[in-house]
């Protein structure tokens, strides 16, 4: 028997990805949820749920870079960028959302995700890349760093309950 291999791929998403996204967006925000510093993630960076519509608003939007990512053309992975004009005028791409189910995690499709976004930066003669990862989220962290992203900043929180 031979090993069949699943065909990986990105790309830009369209408004009929709306609703693929909106369901990987409810997944991947409750699996932050119960991380080290996610409760406050989710109410103070993360995405609003229900995102349907700030998806839609991001895939229309031109400052924005929807993605979906997929294994043999199934949608099991999405990000969204935006572009930020800083104060000297020079541009950053923010990374918002970039999540992959764990079926399509360790075959590439968060590598031809990355890639994509990394590709889209730079046409945008963008200065650097940002990206958050929750503390202690070791794979995040080392999937950010492989793709040449280094801390530069460590964000603090003090809990009064």
């Amino acid at each position: 028997m031979s090993d069949v291999r699943l065909a990986e791929s990105a790309r830009v998403a369209g408004p009929d990805d709306v609703a693929d996204i909106t369901w990987l967006a409810q997944i991947a925000l409750e699996a932050i949820a119960d991380q080290r510093g996610g409760q406050m993630w989710t109410l103070r960076e993360a995405r609003s749920l229900p995102a349907e519509t700030s998806i839609a608003a991001s895939v229309a939007d031109e400052r924005h870079l929807v993605l979906v990512g997929q294994l043999d053309e199934v949608t099991v992975g999405y990000a969204v960028a935006h572009l930020e004009t800083l104060p000297d005028s020079t541009t950053v791409a923010i990374i918002e959302d970039l999540f992959v189910m764990p079926e399509g995690r360790q075959v590439g499709v968060g590598g031809e995700l990355m890639a994509m976004l990394m590709s889209w930066a730079t046409e945008h003669k963008c200065r650097g890349i940002d990206a958050a990862a929750l503390p202690g989220d070791r794979h995040t962290k080392n999937f950010f760093e492989s793709n040449g992203l280094v801390a530069r900043a460590i964000l603090v929180h003090h809990n009064f309950g």
